[in-house]
């Protein structure tokens, strides 16, 4: 095994962190990525108790747990989101105020700042014994982004270029004064390109690094099993992106199943309909080649953590999460310190 496995902590927000971290050792993880939701990681209380973030690794390490990065998705989709009253569910009443939708967009954006000065109060407190950091020297916060022309993903009626370059523009001007304050902090933004953001494929993606100049605090996190039902070369984004990837999410999905009568946009369905086109499925229960993307990751020189975001509505969370912990020990391999033919002319 030559990367940590770590356990995102998105779909746990129900158990308290102590209780997270036992069941984590428990499952066999090296550590957590850290969500900014529940009680796992309170940006505010990070960027305003002297200690906090020391209690944070005190309770990790006696888990035998590390951590190499946090998530903030659900601040990050109200930046550029078009805001309506689903939001008001994923947001603390801070940020949703009166939910006018410009001013719910200004205070997430403050947020992600605090977020990126929490993520750098953290690493920087990572006590010694807890340093395996592979390679992986900047905070990193995972998120979303958010998009004003999601709504627009099929061009009826009639949208062109013009429209499109609209919410490029909009994202760039919403998110370059974040980037700034990460570069400051030295904290990298790794968006989850996942649909409903400004990237949801290769081709978007490549926008959006255009659209912020290709700020270096702008990267992704490597996802696949978003690319994979949408048809996207999964592989391929990564050696396409390999200086951007800043973080891995270990998901599966499967897709092709259903019964023909709801396609890749899901139907309004809820996840494990058995009419579904596809959905997410446990590690090695789906359709993504692991062992292509290990072999990529390896090829481009990523060194991080590779974090189970366990979604399947088909299992046990618990027995899950201890499979999916032993797939990604199973499938992941260091790269070759040799060439296979070059001891034949010694």
């Amino acid at each position: 095994m030559s990367r940590p496995v770590t356990l995102f902590t998105g779909q746990w927000a129900d158990l308290d962190f102590e209780t997270i971290c036992a069941k984590a050792a428990q499952f066999g993880y090296d550590g957590l990525e850290l969500a900014c939701w529940g009680d796992h990681f309170d940006v505010a209380r990070a960027n305003k108790e002297k200690n906090y973030c020391k209690q944070r690794w005190e309770i990790l390490l006696d888990h035998g747990l590390t951590a190499y990065a946090i998530s903030s998705h659900l601040v990050g989709q109200a930046v550029c989101d078009l805001i309506d009253e689903r939001h008001k569910l994923i947001l603390s009443p801070d940020i949703w105020g009166d939910g006018d939708p410009e001013g719910v967009r200004k205070r997430a954006a403050k947020e992600m700042i605090q977020t990126g000065k929490a993520a750098r109060k953290l690493m920087d407190a990572k006590p010694k014994n807890a340093d395996r950091s592979w390679g992986c020297k900047p905070a990193v916060v995972n998120g979303f982004t958010g998009s004003s022309v999601w709504h627009a993903i099929y061009a009826f009626p009639p949208t062109d270029q013009a429209f499109w370059d609209k919410g490029y523009k909009d994202f760039a001007k919403r998110w370059m004064p974040i980037l700034n304050q990460f570069d400051k902090l030295n904290v990298n933004f790794a968006l989850e390109v996942h649909p409903t953001e400004i990237a949801f494929d290769m081709a978007t993606a490549k926008r959006a690094l255009a659209a912020v100049n290709g700020h270096k605090r702008f990267g992704f996190n490597y996802d696949p099993s978003h690319l994979g039902y949408q048809g996207v070369d999964y592989v391929k984004f990564i050696r396409t992106f390999a200086d951007r990837i800043y973080h891995v999410h270990m998901k599966d999905a499967w897709w092709g199943h259903g019964d023909g009568t709801v396609g890749v946009f899901g139907g309004h369905t809820d996840f494990a309909d058995p009419r579904r086109f596809w959905d997410f499925r446990s590690l090695g229960h789906g359709d993504i080649d692991f062992e292509e993307i290990i072999v990529a990751l390896n090829d481009t020189g990523y060194k991080g953590p590779l974090s189970v975001e366990w979604e399947d509505s088909r299992m046990d969370r618990e027995h899950g999460a201890v499979e999916a912990c032993e797939f990604v020990q199973s499938v992941d391999f260091e790269p070759s310190g040799i060439a296979f033919d070059g001891q034949f002319d010694q």
